[in-house]
């Protein structure tokens, strides 16, 4: 058990956030965040808003969202959640007047017609085409399009927790010789990430003490450390995959 409202706050803090800039990376009104820190649940409309608020709260603060969603399930979920019951849309929906049922019946044919026309110019275009060469460049007798493949980049989205005690760290981007992210030790309790801008790198070298004492989770999923020599610092690699010990310096 743990404290949702004050592990949201204190997440938040330490990343020197406030609740206006969280709102638009969130897209939830700061008074729905400050209620969720407050954890006065009640002001939120229903339990529904109450989970998908406390998730995407928790991820965007490089937290696990889960978590804080089955702590709220356990505290405050007694039963079945009460789903208030909507009138269906024929219901609601006033009977139609036949002059509408005209009107739309007016649209469909005029929808159909454009439709009629469309594939008229399009059949005339492809017929025209096959009587000119193809021209270099093109394909079959259509402009080549430039097509961009962009391959997909995973980002290694670090979140370190000191649970078992003290431990010295030291971050770069990259390898050993890159930019340097974070050096000091961190204490127990508390939690340090490189899950947001501008700490997001394909890779991290991580050198740590007493890896035992940390918690590490990359891109939401808790990966293994590799163990140490007592008072040793292991260098490690961490990618969106997995956490490996970095080779030897050439």
């Amino acid at each position: 058990m743990f404290e949702i409202g004050n592990s949201l706050r204190e997440a938040r803090l330490r990343q020197q956030l406030d609740l206006g800039e969280l709102e638009q990376t969130t897209k939830i009104r700061s008074k729905y965040l400050k209620a969720l820190e407050d954890e006065k649940f009640d002001v939120l409309p229903a339990p529904t808003y109450v989970k998908g608020f406390l998730r995407n709260y928790a991820d965007a603060l490089g937290l696990e969202g889960q978590l804080y969603v089955d702590e709220y399930n356990s505290r405050f979920i007694t039963g079945e959640e009460e789903v208030p019951l909507r009138p269906r849309d024929y219901q609601r929906r006033p009977p139609h007047s036949p002059g509408h049922r005209f009107e739309t019946r007016a649209i469909l044919v005029a929808v159909g017609a454009i439709a009629i026309v469309f594939a008229l110019v399009i059949a005339a275009w492809k017929f025209g085409s096959t009587k000119n060469p193809p021209l270099a460049g093109t394909t079959a007798g259509r402009p080549a399009l430039a097509v961009h493949r962009h391959r997909h980049v995973l980002l290694a989205r670090l979140v370190l927790t000191a649970t078992n005690g003290n431990s010295w760290l030291q971050v770069r981007a990259g390898s050993a010789a890159g930019k340097q992210l974070y050096i000091g030790t961190l204490q127990r309790g508390q939690q340090l990430s490189f899950a947001k801008k501008p700490f997001l790198f394909r890779r991290l070298w991580l050198a740590v003490v007493t890896p035992q004492n940390i918690v590490a989770t990359v891109n939401g999923r808790i990966r293994l450390i590799p163990g140490a020599d007592k008072g040793k610092a292991e260098q490690l690699l961490v990618s969106a995959q997995a956490i490996s010990r970095a080779p030897p310096p050439a």
